[in-house]
């Protein structure tokens, strides 16, 4: 399956197939017509994954390097920017040569981001291997790195030549993560499709779901390619992309990445937003409920026990406060959002979340 993002210049094309990454080769030949490769992974994907990436590629002429990294949030920070610039150097890459983040949001992330900032640009494939990043995080062009006072707070857009997803890599990966990718699924379905949230709970479990999930990967990545299109700079309908990420953001910040993932945080921060906006008469009675129903479905967490006041100071340094009014993603119902402005006091009364 071929879907394309349409931004004029920086158009690209997003493969979605079972079994494609063993024939990388093939898709990037399509594009690239340089020499060198650096392929940039993290210590559990290169050991499952490098090797077929790197054969693929080499048989289409490609001369290979690959940079792995610890696994993990922590890793994507300006720490571990001086080590792939050095990397980078050291296989001499120019601007015709392409990096390729093969892993899942933290790789993706940090790759693009040094990409975009290396020469001031060089080439980017991404290969998400996660089902968030495969659903999420490697369409768009954002890429960033975090700061100790929050996460993706410095970034750019930079928008990769092209996506490989390949379903297949999902089978080796432990089900944490399976339900860490399924808080971004739900996300899709509460923002812009009513029908994949009630396709997504009428299956009992991510084993059931399975059958239908190329097509679920695929809707997922078509509801963004179009926001993305509509808005490449995040300035207005793209915000509805965050929809649970203000809350989410700022409680994985609270706990230095070692607790909640980012899917689980994103589940925890749409209950509960909908359930203030509920409060408010912001949002139809019930979509709360309906929220709680699916997170618990794919084995999402509904709350942390963590009073908000806690999480108001990473509150107000969120990207989305400007001018002291914070943007939040809020629902009219199921299927339909829209972007609220207000400020930190809308969380003022929430409790513990």
């Amino acid at each position: 399956m071929k879907l394309t993002v349409n931004l004029g210049d920086n158009s690209y094309p997003i493969y979605i197939d079972r079994g494609i990454l063993p024939r990388a080769g093939e898709y990037v030949s399509q594009f690239f017509h340089g020499k060198r490769i650096m392929i940039i992974s993290d210590d559990n994907v290169f050991p499952l994954y490098g090797q077929t990436l790197t054969d693929s590629l080499a048989e289409s002429g490609y001369e290979c390097h690959s940079l792995v990294l610890p696994h993990g949030e922590p890793t994507k920070s300006f720490d571990s920017l001086p080590g792939i610039y050095a990397a980078l150097l050291q296989a001499k890459m120019t601007r015709s040569d392409l990096v390729v983040a093969l892993g899942g949001g933290v790789i993706g992330d940090l790759a693009g981001f040094a990409a975009a900032s290396f020469l001031r640009g060089v080439k980017l494939l991404q290969i998400p291997t996660s089902l968030l990043a495969q659903v999420d995080s490697s369409v768009g062009g954002k890429v960033a790195v975090d700061l100790p006072q929050g996460k993706n707070l410095v970034g750019a857009f930079f928008h990769p030549k092209m996506v490989l997803i390949d379903p297949d890599v999902l089978d080796t990966l432990p089900a944490h993560f399976i339900s860490d990718g399924m808080g971004e699924v739900i996300k899709y379905g509460c923002i812009k499709d009513a029908e994949l949230f009630r396709t997504l709970c009428a299956h009992t479990s991510f084993e059931d779901l399975k059958s239908d999930l190329v097509s679920i990967i695929a809707r997922c990545v078509d509801i963004k390619r179009v926001v993305v299109e509509a808005d490449q700079f995040d300035t207005g309908e793209r915000m509805l992309l965050n929809f649970g990420h203000t809350l989410a953001h700022t409680l994985e910040q609270y706990y230095h990445y070692e607790r909640e993932s980012h899917g689980e945080a994103v589940g925890i921060g749409m209950y509960h937003i909908t359930k203030i906006s509920e409060g408010m008469g912001l949002t139809a009675p019930g979509c709360a409920e309906q929220i709680r129903h699916a997170l618990e479905i794919y084995g999402l967490p509904v709350s942390c026990g963590l009073p908000v006041e806690s999480l108001i100071e990473a509150i107000t340094l969120d990207k989305k406060n400007l001018n002291g009014k914070l943007n939040v993603v809020l629902l009219r119902e199921i299927g339909d959002s829209y972007v609220y402005p207000t400020d930190v006091s809308f969380f003022k009364d929430a409790g513990v979340i």
